[in-house]
């Protein structure tokens, strides 16, 4: 059964007889854990000290639940997920992945418990689904995300106006739910463009945030889905949603001949867990500056993966910037890189 919502299409209903023997033998897991640890089980609000860690591990191991999970997911998506990407990927066990959860998951210590629910439950079902892969800590508070990089936006966005300019050409790489996005139009009509001088492009690698950012669909986020669609309704009145759109997007592709923008935004991806060996890096900004227009701009930053940077900092990207013919400064939070007036 195809859950039918804005993710129509995307996500269905899977069959629990599939699912079934992995569930009763990790009920059976849980059983003894339960009845045998020393260890507090999982709770809302516990602190997770090494020894619950320990113990959540030697009964319920964590990499027999990610399978489990994986199957889940796989059977539950109508394309091949980015697995890499939810929250229990990198979880160090089941009770660190539990505390982790949102309130409205941690109704049982059991994880065949939740899996029941969200087998019999297709709102909670999808619900669950966006909270796995549009995560709370990818997304932050939506909006605001990189005030002293809007700023600089801003003042050069109005400086271009000025010049005389009459058309803009945007991309916003690595969207993720579309905020960014929506803010970058924000900033672009402050600073005097109009919504028929600017084409906006979002582009991600999951179709369940092209379908967040299209309509601004947040199920496992109610409130904040609320001030997303209230943040956005004066632009979409202003004619700003004719000119923005949302779509599956691989960066890495070979880029088509009409990929040639003015802007590209690349916020929470370079540098991160994704994107940080520098071989791909260096493809990567290659082929970022290969899309720009001339004189074109592209900004870079990232408040996602703090540990990351000492991997690649921003020396480093700076550098790798300048090898693919692009001149560097910092931008606010960022870099920015300017591709020469030809």
């Amino acid at each position: 059964m195809i859950i039918a919502s804005c993710a129509e299409g995307l996500i269905r209903q899977p069959v629990a007889g599939l699912l079934q023997p992995a569930l009763q033998r990790a009920d059976m897991r849980f059983r003894s854990y339960a009845t045998t640890s020393p260890a507090p089980l999982p709770a809302p609000g516990l602190v997770i000290t090494p020894e619950i860690r320990y113990q959540s591990e030697l009964y319920l191991p964590m990499d027999e639940l990610k399978r489990l999970l994986e199957r889940y997911y796989r059977a539950s998506l109508c394309y091949e997920p980015i697995l890499s990407s939810t929250p229990c990927h990198a979880a160090l066990s089941w009770a660190d992945w539990f505390v982790a959860l949102p309130p409205w998951l941690q109704q049982s210590a059991n994880p065949v418990r939740l899996l029941d629910q969200l087998l019999a439950d297709p709102e909670l079902h999808e619900r669950f689904l966006f909270a796995s892969f549009l995560p709370q800590r990818f997304n932050g508070a939506g909006f605001g995300r990189y005030p002293g990089q809007s700023d600089w936006l801003r003042e050069w966005a109005a400086r271009l106006r000025r010049s005389g300019k009459t058309a803009l050409r945007c991309l916003d790489a690595a969207c993720g739910s579309g905020e960014g996005s929506w803010e970058l139009a924000e900033l672009l009509q402050d600073a005097g463009w109009q919504a028929q001088q600017v084409e906006l492009q979002g582009w991600t690698l999951d179709p369940l945030e092209v379908c967040a950012a299209q309509r601004q669909y947040l199920p496992h986020l109610p409130q904040r889905q609320q001030a997303y669609r209230q943040r956005t309704w004066l632009l979409k009145a202003d004619g700003w949603e004719k000119r923005i759109s949302f779509r599956l997007g691989d960066l890495l592709a070979d880029q088509s001949p009409g990929d040639s923008f003015d802007l590209i935004l690349c916020n929470g991806l370079i540098g991160g867990p994704i994107m940080h060996q520098q071989a791909a890096l260096a493809k990567l900004l290659c082929r970022l500056a290969g899309m720009l227009a001339a004189g074109g701009l592209l900004l870079l930053a990232d408040h996602f993966h703090g540990g990351w940077h000492k991997k690649t900092p921003e020396t480093m990207l700076g550098g790798l910037c300048k090898r693919c013919g692009l001149e560097v400064t910092r931008a606010g939070e960022g870099l920015a890189a300017l591709k020469a007036d030809q």
